[in-house]
């Protein structure tokens, strides 16, 4: 390294954010993911070891994926090389694997290849990695945070073990910003720091688990309060809240956030809950969902969950899908959320859901019935030859336009469907039904 470039090395470790700081460097300083690294479990006891296996650390931001990739590094004896997959190619990824034989052929070490943000590779560059990692040639590591059972090839993944890490706790969160409080040599243990407990609460709130968040914004409003007469910097929640520009929901849309929020969102509304259904709709709006795609889930709850027992519901959340097609947001949140209260708060019933998942079940998998005879076209010339519409009974043309008559194939006869419930509508239709079918014994 020469010396602007030793010198430009410096200036960037002494400008990191306070995150990158105070990143640990062994399993002892790491803060949280005790389910994983605990003394006793498996990570721990493979970094110990020096027995690395290939894997992907999964989890959302600021939980510590790269950090672990560090300690690994730090703890193996093994060669270390990194790459980032958003400025990395299949040339990039074909020099280290050419390193790595070498190392094996001339002094028999292995290899660890770390690669963050490892969702970001595509087909090809996954492909490229397969036969190494097969071989054994390098043991990869990646990080991400997009579900890799979505973003990573089922070969690739297959021959990895996938480490799920969870949201910082408060707890774990307060720990951290301590640290960062009173670390003289990496953090702002060097300035006199006076912070509300309030300020902190709000702090660990706002973070959401991010590590990474904590720190960076505790940094800000330090070093952009001025110390008072004592020279002491006195932090309260204004000047927290002033540190965070914008709290943003996390939201992916095409992984884990999105899926599992438009999933909470539709059994809020199926479990008549209308304050969970205007949170999970709330949250999709503020992180940009598409609000077609939106109201054509409120659509399908409407006919899956509520059906029959408020048939309203289905034009309602219709309407509101046209409606939000015309109108788009901001204005169309409260279209959203009127079909969405609406849904939410109907009666439900899934007997017509059942219905038509038996009777498809039947088509299936069971001999396809034949059409009774009284039931077959019989408007075409010749039809009434082949006995066509014999002896149907025009339904209109008896008291309350009911008669009894067959309508399933003859092997389904007395097969039961639809099996209306007492909520809502449905009871009244339970009931005209019962009238009719007794009527026509």
């Amino acid at each position: 390294m020469d010396l602007f470039t030793l010198n430009m090395e410096n200036q960037l470790k002494k400008n990191a954010p306070l995150a990158d700081r105070m990143r640990p460097e062994s399993i002892e300083d790491f803060v949280g993911q005790k389910h994983i690294l605990g003394e006793g479990k498996f990570l721990n006891r493979a970094i110990k070891v020096d027995r690395i296996t290939s894997m992907i650390f999964y989890g959302p931001p600021g939980t510590g994926k790269t950090t672990l990739a560090m300690i690994i590094a730090n703890s193996t004896n093994m060669t270390f090389e990194k790459l980032s997959a958003v400025t990395s190619g299949v040339k990039d990824i074909r020099e280290v694997i050419h390193r790595a034989e070498e190392g094996l052929k001339l002094y028999n070490k292995r290899t660890i290849l770390f690669i963050d943000e490892i969702h970001r590779f595509n087909k090809a560059q996954q492909d490229a990695l397969l036969p190494f990692v097969e071989r054994g040639i390098v043991i990869l590591v990646g990080a991400t945070t997009e579900n890799p059972y979505f973003e990573v090839n089922k070969a690739l993944l297959s021959r990895m073990m996938v480490i799920p890490l969870k949201p910082l706790t408060r707890k774990d969160i307060y720990e951290i910003i301590k640290n960062g409080l009173t670390d003289k040599d990496r953090g702002l243990g060097n300035y006199k720091v006076n912070i509300d407990k309030e300020a902190i609460d709000y702090l660990i709130t706002i973070s959401d688990g991010d590590g990474r968040l904590a720190l960076n914004s505790l940094e800000i409003g330090v070093l952009s309060t001025p110390k008072d007469d004592k020279g002491i910097i006195n932090i309260n929640l204004d000047t927290i809240k002033e540190s965070i520009l914008v709290k943003s929901a996390k939201y992916d849309k095409g992984g884990d956030e999105h899926y599992d929020t438009i999933s909470a969102f539709i059994k809020s509304m199926r479990g008549s809950d209308p304050d969970a259904t205007l949170y999970w709709l709330a949250k999709m709006i503020n992180s940009g969902e598409d609000p077609k795609f939106i109201a054509r889930r409120i659509i399908i709850c409407a006919s899956e969950d509520v059906g029959n027992a408020d048939p309203q519901a289905l034009n309602i959340a219709v309407s509101a899908f046209n409606a939000v097609h015309v109108i788009g947001i901001p204005e169309g949140r409260i279209i959203l959320a009127q079909a969405a209260v609406y849904v939410a708060c109907a009666p439900k019933s899934n007997a017509a859901y059942i219905g038509i998942d038996k009777a498809l079940d039947d088509i299936r998998n069971k001999p396809i019935g034949k059409v009774p005879g009284h039931l077959k076209d019989a408007s075409y010339k010749g039809a009434a030859n082949l006995g066509h519409g014999k002896g149907y009974k025009y339904p209109h043309s008896y008291d309350k336009a009911y008669v009894k008559q067959q309508y399933l194939p003859d092997e389904f006869i007395g097969t039961k469907y639809y099996e209306p419930t007492e909520h809502g509508y449905e009871k009244t239709i339970k009931e005209h039904l019962a009238k009719l079918f007794d009527k026509g014994k």
